[in-house]
């Protein structure tokens, strides 16, 4: 028996650039494919934090990702998310790859974020971004932004301050002309805000958002946990990746809409209904927010392209 393709986290970030991650997403919604048909993630409870599955298939291929979620592995200098993603022929079912879960996690969510952003903003200008975070998806959003805009500068706003400054001074190094270390307070004078933390209540206040700012937010999938605040749901034209999805998982969302604040038809559109198009017009009063829970259709199509770059 032949033995199946082994794909680790080198290879990942090696054979897929942010860019062509972005492409591979973009394509599928092209494609036709809806995310609003694709099934909803399996969580599992266990003694070390959380065990998800994620089942998909499209365009000739199917796969799942069973990742862990393990709180506690940052105190023992471990990464908090693990796994393994199983690509499959879509066909006959037979196994084709194994890719390192981690890796192809921190490598689609910015994807989907810097997809998000391309069509969110002008790129008139280089954008002035506001970094929630200091761990791998915070580096992975300054890479994936890097590849879809042009950043004027970077602040990152994190707990640890050894981290952020770590994280500036990497975005210092991959050419963002000024990185350094701030405060949530900041977001005022922000073209973008990106969240990636394990925040379970907001980070900054809502009303401090400049019209026209674009605010993603990623770090929570849980309908009881959120990285922004109801003032700025309210006041914000609100984008996602799929209703269905956002309306079991978004806690950014589902919070305000338990509080009376906003109401089940406050969601603008999707990330499938701005890939396809019409074009948005110039941003307006509004600061735009982005919620991303992530889906099982995204690591599909990321591994697929993965995999196409490894065989070539």
């Amino acid at each position: 028996m032949t033995a199946l393709p082994y794909l680790d986290a080198g290879a990942v970030t090696r054979l897929l650039a942010p860019a062509a991650a972005v492409e591979a997403l973009a394509e599928v919604l092209r494609a036709g494919l809806d995310p609003e048909t694709c099934p909803p993630r399996s969580a599992v409870p266990v003694p070390a934090g959380e065990l998800l599955l994620m089942p998909a298939a499209a365009g000739g291929w199917a796969g799942v990702k069973i990742a862990g979620v393990a709180p506690g592995n940052a105190a023992l200098g471990l990464p908090r998310i693990t796994g393994s993603y199983l690509l499959l022929d879509g066909a006959t079912l037979r196994p084709r790859a194994l890719l390192d879960g981690a890796a192809l996690t921190a490598l689609r969510t910015p994807a989907v974020s810097a997809l998000a952003v391309r069509h969110l903003t002008s790129g008139e200008r280089p954008s002035r971004v506001v970094v929630f975070g200091s761990g791998p998806q915070a580096y992975g959003h300054v890479d994936a932004l890097l590849a879809v805009r042009k950043l004027a500068s970077v602040t990152v706003v994190a707990r640890d301050p050894a981290r952020a400054e770590g994280l500036a001074a990497y975005a210092r190094g991959v050419g963002v002309p000024e990185a350094r270390t701030g405060t949530a307070d900041e977001v005022a004078e922000a073209d973008l805000v990106v969240c990636c933390t394990t925040a379970r209540s907001p980070l900054f206040d809502g009303g401090r958002v400049a019209p026209g700012t674009v605010v993603v937010a990623v770090g929570s999938h849980e309908p009881d946990a959120r990285e922004t605040d109801t003032a700025l749901v309210r006041r914000s034209e609100v984008w996602v990746e799929a209703r269905a999805a956002a309306l079991r998982e978004a806690g950014d969302l589902l919070i305000p809409e338990a509080e009376g604040a906003i109401g089940p038809g406050h969601v603008t559109g999707t990330l499938a209904d701005l890939v396809r198009g019409p074009a948005l017009p110039a941003p307006g009063p509004a600061p735009r927010l982005f919620k991303s829970v992530g889906m099982a259709w995204q690591d599909l199509a990321v591994a697929v392209a993965v995999h196409r770059a490894a065989i070539g």
